[in-house]
């Protein structure tokens, strides 16, 4: 799958693509100015990831951020660049932002999207969610405090439990992947490996 696309910048400005409803590409646009009141629909992705125990590790967006600044959320999120492979998208993002390499990379929610608003500023995405893994035990991040304040290790089924039940505040699009996941299974071992053929057209995956 290969989106179509206007093309980078002539300065390599980091862009993002842009969707139609039925998830053909349209065009792009800078990330720097994608986001505010009328934000665009655009590709982006999530993605949980997880220790050999099967802990999440957990993130607080940095308070600068122009969207959603200072809110707790999955591990990591982030848009592939016009023609990148959305798992070549998520080791970038997983290494830049946590300092981390990510194995075992699989698709959980292919059709996942959502809208969310905050202070004026709203997120608009078609955003499939995909599970991986950190070797070791709750390895230490190493956060880009631009990107990331705070971060932590929390057992999955705490997590979930905790979300579903108001009783941990997260991002909106956090808590509506938290209800859809916990749906596949009770544990992320038991989630079974969504289809590459529902991600949207204009995702490249080499994923299986």
């Amino acid at each position: 799958m290969t989106p179509e696309t206007s093309g980078a910048s002539a300065d390599d400005e980091e862009l993002v693509v842009l969707v139609s409803a039925d998830g053909h590409a349209t065009g792009t646009a800078p990330k720097a100015t994608v986001h505010h009141a009328d934000t665009p629909l655009h590709l982006a992705f999530s993605v949980y990831l997880f220790d050999d125990a099967g802990s999440l590790l957990v993130t607080r967006r940095a308070l600068a951020k122009a969207t959603f600044p200072g809110v707790w959320t999955n591990s990591a999120c982030g848009h592939p660049a016009p023609g990148e492979p959305v798992e070549d998208a998520v080791g970038r993002r997983a290494r830049d932002e946590l300092g981390l390499d990510v194995h075992d990379l699989r698709l959980v929610l292919p059709r996942f999207s959502y809208r969310a608003e905050m202070d004026g500023v709203v997120e608009w995405e078609l955003c499939p969610v995909l599970a991986g893994r950190v070797d070791g035990l709750a390895p230490r991040p190493a956060p880009d405090p631009t990107e990331v304040e705070a971060a932590e290790w929390v057992p999955w089924r705490e997590f979930a439990d905790d979300v579903r039940n108001g009783r941990r505040e997260v991002s909106s699009w956090c808590r509506e992947q938290v209800i859809e996941l916990v749906d596949l299974g009770p544990e992320p071992v038991d989630w079974p490996t969504g289809d590459v053929i529902d991600l949207p057209a204009a995702m490249t995956t080499r994923l299986p």
